[in-house]
């Protein structure tokens, strides 16, 4: 119990630092005006919270979600958010938004490269793609495998029973019942290590990628700040910004 606890802390403070600067880094790129895409945007909650933030317009919010009754309720706040298929071309212009950000989905795409294709498509040049997404390659992923369990960031089956007992250090809930039906919102499909990612979003042409790694496990919290800077390979979440060159028309 105390080790459930341990990592449980872990996980929170990894969580809560991961998002926080995600949103720091949405903000910075909103700073000289812009719409900006929220893919994944449930109800509108990162709306509310950039709202907060920096009196982000409605107009300047546009967001795209799987669940359509989702998409009704945040339409009912007045905001501009549609139904849509993230595994699918995005239904937007060429050279549309400043910055266009997911964070917790790319791990739940089927088809998450072609996404990344699309998200450059559609920012301006100069715009910018903010993801926070999960880390396959962590030292608690490898000591999982070790000892022959599945990897608690995934790819996950469909199988709740399976899953929980697949994680003996579980640190998130895994209560959805989407997990065994066929449009799954919460199973991790495809999940990519910090390399890899960075790798393919320069093949993609981005300029200035950076990476940026939360949650060193299992150090304590207090040693997380220098360790997540002098290994974020191996972090348990990572955010990357990366910029569409402004000769990409």
């Amino acid at each position: 119990m105390l080790v459930k606890h341990y990592f449980h802390n872990l996980y929170s403070n990894t969580m809560n630092k991961a998002y926080n600067f995600a949103y720091s880094e949405i903000i910075n790129s909103l700073s000289e005006g812009g719409v900006c895409l929220d893919c994944g945007a449930n109800q509108g909650q990162h709306f509310d919270y950039l709202q907060k933030q920096i009196q982000l317009e409605k107009e300047q919010y546009y967001g795209i979600e799987w669940n359509n009754e989702f998409v009704i309720n945040a339409c009912k706040k007045g905001l501009h958010i549609k139904q849509g298929n993230l595994n699918q071309p995005l239904p937007y212009e060429d050279n549309k938004f400043q910055c266009v950000f997911a964070l917790s989905v790319l791990e739940h795409l089927l088809n998450g490269c072609q996404w990344l294709r699309e998200s450059k498509r559609i920012l301006r040049p100069g715009g910018q793609l903010v993801i926070l997404t999960p880390n396959i390659s962590t030292f608690f992923t490898i000591a999982l495998l070790t000892v022959g369990k599945m990897p608690s960031s995934g790819p996950h089956p469909d199988s709740k029973q399976l899953l929980m007992s697949e994680a003996p250090l579980q640190v998130s809930d895994i209560e959805s019942p989407s997990v065994e039906g066929d449009t799954p919102t919460h199973r991790h499909i495809v999940v990519f290590s910090y390399r890899a990612l960075k790798k393919y979003l320069k093949l993609l042409g981005f300029e200035n990628v950076r990476g940026y790694g939360f949650g060193l496990y299992p150090f304590p919290n207090f040693s997380q700040t220098l360790l997540e800077k002098v290994d974020p390979y191996h972090c348990h979440q990572m955010v990357f910004v990366v910029t569409k060159p402004l000769s990409d028309k």
